[in-house]
């Protein structure tokens, strides 16, 4: 008898289980070109790594994808997992118009999270997520598989765009 998944796991896309390098030079130029950086994403390369984590995770845990990315893009979001064979989940987005850090965004939804169910395990490629994230009392995991480029990391910090 299997028992059904209780809890949270919880999955960052961008860096994590989509390759978003292919966008950043939208924003390595002035001024940012944040329409064809969005515009770009159904074109993500899946990161192997990401993907398979977030099967394993799915056979303990309700996965729930938290993204920085704005709600308008939830459904190119959405389909994009689904293409690339994601187990199901909950998808949490960025309102519409909110640049908050990613690691402020984030360690809200978190805290939202709780009030259904404990969150096991938190994934994301983002060093000031992980870290707000583990001084807030989660477990996190940081998604290395991707060298960091400062563009991707001033979106989600600076920018509060992804």
């Amino acid at each position: 008898m299997t028992t059904a998944p209780t809890g949270f796991a919880v999955l960052d896309v961008d860096g994590v289980l989509a390759d978003v390098r292919h966008r950043l030079p939208h924003l390595e130029r002035r001024p940012k070109d944040w329409e064809a950086f969005f515009a770009a994403a159904p074109a993500d390369p899946p990161l192997a790594e990401g993907v398979e984590l977030a099967r394993r995770l799915s056979a303990a845990y309700r996965l729930v994808y938290l993204t920085g990315r704005p709600a308008r893009l939830r459904r190119p979001t959405a389909d994009w997992l689904t293409h690339h064979g994601l187990p199901e989940g909950r998808l949490l987005m960025r309102a519409h118009r909110d640049f908050r850090p990613a690691r402020v965004t984030k360690l809200e939804f978190l805290r939202t999270l709780l009030r259904e169910a404990p969150v096991h395990l938190v994934v994301d490629d983002d060093p000031d997520v992980v870290d707000a994230v583990r001084r807030a009392g989660f477990d996190v995991l940081l998604a290395d598989w991707v060298e960091r480029r400062p563009a991707l990391h001033r979106a989600q910090e600076h920018d509060g765009r992804t």
